[in-house]
C-alpha cells in the first residue's frame, strides 16, 4: 500500500494541475487567468520571480508605457533585462524607507526596487509605477528627468484605467492614492506636465538635483 501511495504522490509532483484561477489574486484583471499568466511567464521571467510583475508589465502593452516595458525587457542603456523585486528600501539608505520605488544601478545591471507595502497593490498601479522607474537608466538624474517620468506615470495610469477600470477600485491603497493624485495633476494641467513639474520642484527629495541630465535636456 505504501508503494502505491508514494507512486501516486510522485505522479502528482510530475504532473501539476492548476485549478482554474485558484491561485490568481482577486485584484488581478479578469483577463489574467492562471492559463494566461503561464503563457506570458516566459516573456517576463528574466525580469522577476514575482508574477504580479508579469501582469503589470503585460498591462503596459498598447499604452504610452510600452517603451518602459521594452526597456525593462532589455532595450535600455545596459542592453540587459532590468531586475524587479520587492525590497525594504530602508536597507539601502534609511532616507529611502518611505519611498514607493527606487531605480538602482549596480555595475552593468539595472534594478527596480518596489516598497513591500505595495505587494497587494493592483497590478495596474504597479504598471504605472514601473513605467516611471524604467526611465531611470543611468547614474544621472534631474528635475527634467523626474518631471518626464512622473508625467509618463500619470499618462499611463489614465490609459490603464480606460482599459482596466477595476485597477482604481481600491481607493485607500497607498499606491492607488499616489496614482490618482498624479492623474488629477495631469488632468488639471490639461494633460501636460504643468502642475506635475511644480510638484517635482517642490519635492524636498529632489532639491539637490540639477535642472537637466543626459537625454532630458528640456524642462
Amino acid at each position: 500500500m505504501k508503494k502505491v501511495i508514494l507512486l501516486l504522490a510522485a505522479n502528482l509532483l510530475l504532473s501539476p494541475v492548476f485549478a482554474e484561477d485558484e491561485a490568481v489574486p482577486v485584484n488581478f484583471p479578469k483577463k489574467y487567468t492562471r492559463e494566461y499568466i503561464e503563457q506570458i511567464k516566459p516573456i517576463y521571467k528574466s525580469v522577476s520571480k514575482d508574477e504580479i510583475f508579469y501582469v503589470a508589465l503585460d498591462m503596459l502593452r498598447n499604452t504610452s508605457g510600452d517603451f518602459s516595458r521594452k526597456a525593462i525587457l532589455g532595450n535600455n542603456l545596459t542592453e540587459r533585462p532590468v531586475k524587479i523585486e520587492f525590497k525594504n528600501l530602508g536597507e539601502i539608505n534609511k532616507e529611502y524607507a518611505s519611498f514607493d520605488a527606487l531605480g538602482w544601478k549596480n555595475g552593468k545591471r539595472l534594478y527596480i526596487y518596489i516598497n513591500p507595502r505595495h505587494k497587494d497593490a493592483p497590478p495596474g498601479a504597479l504598471a504605472a509605477l514601473l513605467s516611471h522607474e524604467a526611465l531611470h537608466q543611468d547614474e544621472h538624474n534631474s528635475i527634467a528627468e523626474e518631471t518626464y517620468a512622473w508625467t509618463m506615470e500619470a499618462a499611463v495610469w489614465c490609459e490603464i484605467l480606460e482599459e482596466f477600470p477595476e485597477s482604481g477600485d481600491d481607493k485607500i491603497h497607498p499606491l492607488v492614492v499616489r496614482e490618482d493624485t498624479l492623474k488629477r495633476l495631469f488632468e488639471k494641467g490639461d494633460y501636460t506636465n504643468k502642475y506635475i513639474k511644480k510638484t517635482v520642484l517642490q519635492n524636498k527629495g529632489y532639491e539637490k538635483l540639477p535642472a537637466t541630465s543626459p537625454g532630458f535636456e528640456d524642462l
